[in-house]
């Protein structure tokens, strides 16, 4: 019967893992009479922190091998590494939840508390993009340094930040998939009794580990830093592709209105991202390489 079959996908199910939000927790602290809570590190934050530290190690150790460009030496420094790393960060943050309240929950902008409750979730990647773009655009002005070949690098560099972006999002236990009878269901504590897709752990395959490969084998076998925009437009497009495939897994947010065709958000704001990728690659490929060959 269809509970008794209902009843056999439940009990394959995974349950969620039982891990805390907090690694750990000091104090409360007390200052000047004030209760400042206590201090804890939080499982969401240490994801952010290590992507965005491998992902600034990356871009130093791309700014120390020139033969990859086809020159003499790298567009940048690791000081301007450094700069952009700083300005990133802040971009990610503020970009990430601001897309986030704008795409998601305008509802909270009458809520200025949980505008900045990031260590709750509620991230855009769409939104984090716009502030890494504007971070890059204020770093090149400032250290003089060619806004389209640092976006390369910081293309290639991307998806360890995705990676680790989206597995705090299956700690957080948000984002979850539709419901499935696949063996490898998982039932989210939030999401109601059913086993759902583990898309945050699906996104993080392709977003992270399938796009950040192929944007190794293009850098390190073809040389794809010696023609600019190139890695922007191959991660642009990876990105978009892996997004729209995966939304059809993926659970949209409750809060969000039907979109017509089956659409979401999330496939609405990938498809400018698809036609930007296709025009950098082909503006990149329609030029002479300016590089070295390959040996």
């Amino acid at each position: 019967t269809k509970g008794m079959f209902m009843a056999d996908i439940f009990q394959m199910a995974i349950p969620f893992p039982d891990i805390h939000p907090e690694i750990f927790s000091l104090g409360p602290f007390h200052l000047f009479g004030m209760d400042l809570g206590p201090f804890a590190l939080r499982w969401y934050a240490l994801a952010y922190i290590t992507g965005i530290f491998l992902g600034w190690r990356y871009l130093v150790y791309l700014s120390k091998r020139p033969a990859l460009w086809g020159r003499d030496k790298a567009p940048y420094t690791e000081p301007d590494a450094d700069d952009f790393v700083v300005a990133a960060t802040l971009g990610i943050i503020f970009g990430g939840r601001l897309g986030y309240i704008l795409f998601y929950r305008p509802d909270l902008l009458s809520q200025p508390g949980e505008m900045l409750a990031v260590w709750n979730g509620g991230m855009s990647f769409h939104g984090g993009l716009v502030g890494v773009i504007i971070a890059a655009w204020i770093t090149t002005r400032l250290r003089k340094v060619p806004l389209l070949q640092l976006g390369d690098a910081v293309a290639a560099a991307a998806p360890m930040g995705l990676l680790f972006g989206r597995i705090a999002n299956f700690v957080n236990g948000e984002l979850w998939g539709r419901p499935t009878d696949a063996p490898w269901g998982v039932i989210f504590p939030l999401a109601g009794p059913e086993p759902r897709h583990p898309s945050q752990i699906y996104e993080a395959g392709l977003e992270g580990v399938v796009l950040f490969s192929a944007l190794f084998v293009a850098t390190h076998r073809f040389r794809s830093l010696s023609r600019p925009g190139l890695n922007v437009g191959i991660f642009l497009i990876g990105y978009a592709l892996a997004r729209v495939a995966l939304e059809n897994v993926r659970e949209p947010d409750r809060h969000m209105p039907h979109f017509p065709l089956g659409l979401t958000m999330g496939m609405m704001l990938s498809v400018p991202m698809f036609a930007a990728g296709a025009w950098f690659i082909w503006n990149a490929l329609k030029k002479p390489n300016p590089g070295r060959a390959p040996a």
